[in-house]
């Protein structure tokens, strides 16, 4: 299936602007497919930051070798380029130096490849975020009446291309990816040798999907520091497998101002960790998982078409909860998420009052206009 990716007109835009374009996100998302796509019949140098030999060639850069390495082409695409140490420094040096060559580079890894960059590329890089397609994305390729079919089947086992495009091996596929990117890439990237540990975190944070996660309760479930807890959050965070969602708390004083919700970026790969791919029609985490999908997919929306938000969720001491709140340009919006809205939610009042909050519902008549 040949998906129409949102992020390749954004791309196309900003080519030949003078600046590298990065493409950030988990393996397996489709970069590489894109930016490839992107550059179909035209000249460019390929090098890829997980050969080793590539590795050695940008490591120590200086300016007359690298005039030597992309002679006469163009454009100069470096794949995991996070791999490659000092590629800041390399990246630098092309842009300065070559005025007229596009960089563009991807990675899957933010909290490498944003250490090496940062510094270096200050005000010469634009930088992208690429998740596993959206529902929007799908609707676009295959219509909103075949995509609204596979509602169910597309929250049991996620979004991700491959997943999407072997029909039937849907957990083989899944199974591949946890092993291969989400343990073993992940602790080489990290040099962290605990597998054991990622492997129990992961799998306890998938069964909280929704709920607010303590360190302190995870630290005594795995059995390590709840600073070891943080530093393994973080660095799935910035693996891009999942996300933290802060509490909202402004005026009133008894908001729950501790404590984060986590969510996976997709839902296929949250199902595999557990070894859980029921029907939603009989799992009990049917709500959660729900939760998960749709402000997963909103994020995506919001991403990709340049919507600036400050996203949330909401408690009180007494439980009165909001599950996802947005404030953009000073507006806060307070949305709850039902599969089925059978009966009237009532949001808390106080809240509406205190910020001036608009409320939605969004459940499964209406959720595409929640995620475009």
């Amino acid at each position: 299936m040949n998906v129409e990716r949102i992020l390749k007109n954004t791309l196309l835009e900003q080519f030949n602007s003078g600046k590298a374009l990065v493409v950030i996100g988990p393996r397996q998302v489709g970069k590489s497919t894109l930016i490839n796509e992107i550059l179909k019949n035209k000249d460019f140098l390929f090098l890829d930051g997980d050969d080793f030999s590539v590795q050695q060639q940008l490591s120590e850069p200086n300016t007359s070798y690298l005039k030597r390495l992309i002679g006469d082409k163009k454009i100069v695409f470096i794949d995991e380029a996070q791999r490659i140490k000092n590629i800041g420094i390399t990246s630098k040096i092309i842009i300065d130096q070559f005025k007229d060559v596009q960089l563009i580079l991807s990675g899957s890894s933010a909290f490498e490849l944003n250490n090496e960059l940062n510094e270096p590329l200050t005000g010469r890089k634009w930088e992208y975020n690429m998740y596993p397609i959206s529902h929007e994305e799908l609707e676009k390729t295959i219509g909103f009446s075949e995509v609204n079919k596979q509602l169910d089947q597309n929250i049991i086992y996620g979004m991700y291309p491959d997943v999407l495009n072997h029909p039937g091996k849907e957990k083989e596929v899944l199974e591949n990816l946890i092993n291969s990117y989400l343990y073993k890439d992940i602790l080489m990237l990290s040099g962290i040798k605990k597998a054991d540990v990622l492997q129990k975190l992961t799998q306890a944070l998938a069964l909280q999907i929704g709920n607010e996660v303590s360190y302190n309760e995870l630290s005594q479930l795995i059995g390590v520091n709840k600073e070891t807890i943080s530093s393994y959050i973080e660095l799935l965070e910035k693996a891009y497998v999942l996300f933290r969602v802060n509490p909202f708390s402004r005026n009133l004083r008894n908001e729950i101002k501790t404590n984060r919700k986590i969510y996976f970026y997709d839902t296929g790969l949250r199902n595999a960790l557990i070894a859980n791919f029921n029907s939603l029609d009989i799992r009990q985490d049917k709500g959660a998982l729900w939760e998960n999908f749709l402000i997963s997919e909103r994020i995506k929306y919001l991403k990709y078409h340049k919507i600036y938000a400050r996203t949330y969720f909401w408690r009180t001491a007494q439980q009165q909860e909001i599950d996802w709140i947005e404030e953009i340009d000073g507006k806060i919006t307070a949305y709850e998420f039902k599969w089925k809205s059978k009966k009237k939610i009532k949001f808390p009042q106080k809240f509406i009052d205190a910020y001036q909050a608009e409320v939605k519902v969004i459940d499964t008549d209406n959720y595409y206009e929640f995620i475009g």
